[in-house]
């Protein structure tokens, strides 16, 4: 059972709705389990705006649920000064089929199934400052459930996972981290972006939760060489940028790690594998992440 509710990223009602409703079922996904049932929590100004972006966002969830084989079957409505839209989600999984994020080993290798920069683009997209090309990549990727990317691990023996979401990636692997008591590498240069991610980030249109969540992970973060060049610096911050329906962090043996890759792309995903784990040593707490850029 999971809940989540966001505020909108984008103006429009429907897409906003499926973009939450993706988000919320995304847990469910990263247990390695299959959502069921899901209510609507829903927060409106209904003296404010009209009742037909209310009626857009319960839209745009529903058609997100359904895609998913989701069926929601009732919830909860408050009057609110800002909007705000989500689900309380319940799926299933066997018992020894749950995904968490304590179950990596070491020599194993990190696949990540979606881009980053859903934080930084959402800043420009509130500022008008995205290109219509940019705005519709990154409502395709918030609006991309897990399913299929949970499904294809399954098929190659993935042992832990999480969702990128609120802690950014550097934070989400810091937990799987800690809960397996490992180590890691990133290979920073392999990070799928999202269009103008990184252009963004240039401009500073970084927001707060992002700058927060890469100060939480900084003691941790070793570098391969010096990360002295200006792209080196905003790789870290998009590493930390906190995500909205983002995609799964996976664990596989380093030997499936390329087919696992090829199995997610022949799906439409922009999955890489982005890095390997490692045992902890004498100098290295578990949690370190060593930063390599190339």
């Amino acid at each position: 059972m999971t809940a989540d509710v966001i505020a909108p990223i984008v103006d429009e009602a429907e897409s906003f709705g499926a973009i939450a409703a993706t988000n919320s079922v995304s847990d469910i996904y990263a247990m390695g389990g299959r959502p069921l049932y899901a209510l609507n929590l829903v927060f409106f100004p209904d003296t404010d705006l009209p009742v037909d972006v209310l009626n857009g966002i319960m839209d745009g969830g529903r058609k997100a649920c359904e895609a998913m084989g989701v069926a929601i079957i009732g919830g909860h409505t408050v009057r609110d000064p800002e909007v705000k839209y989500g689900l309380s989600v319940v799926g299933e999984v066997t018992i020894d089929g749950i995904w968490s994020n304590r179950k990596a080993e070491a020599g194993q290798a990190l696949v990540l199934t979606k881009a980053l920069g859903t934080g930084i683009l959402g800043t420009a997209i509130k500022k008008g400052l995205t290109t219509a090309e940019q705005k519709q990549a990154a409502v395709a990727s918030m609006t991309t459930h897990n399913g299929t990317a949970m499904d294809v691990g399954r098929r190659f023996g993935v042992t832990a996972c999480t969702d990128v979401t609120g802690f950014g990636l550097l934070g989400h692997l810091r937990n799987i981290l800690i809960g397996s008591e490992l180590t890691a590498t990133l290979y920073m240069n392999e990070l799928p972006l999202l269009p103008g991610a990184m252009d963004h980030a240039k401009e500073g249109r970084i927001p707060g939760g992002s700058r927060a969540n890469l100060n939480f992970v900084r003691s941790l973060l070793h570098t391969d060489g010096k990360a002295a060049r200006e792209t080196d610096e905003l790789l870290t911050l998009i590493a930390a940028d906190a995500q909205t329906s983002g995609g799964l962090l996976l664990t596989v043996s380093a030997d499936k790690a390329a087919g696992l890759e090829a199995a997610l792309r022949d799906e439409g995903m922009p999955a890489r594998v982005i890095g390997e784990l490692a045992e902890t040593a004498p100098d290295r707490p578990a949690g370190s992440t060593t930063l390599r850029f190339r």
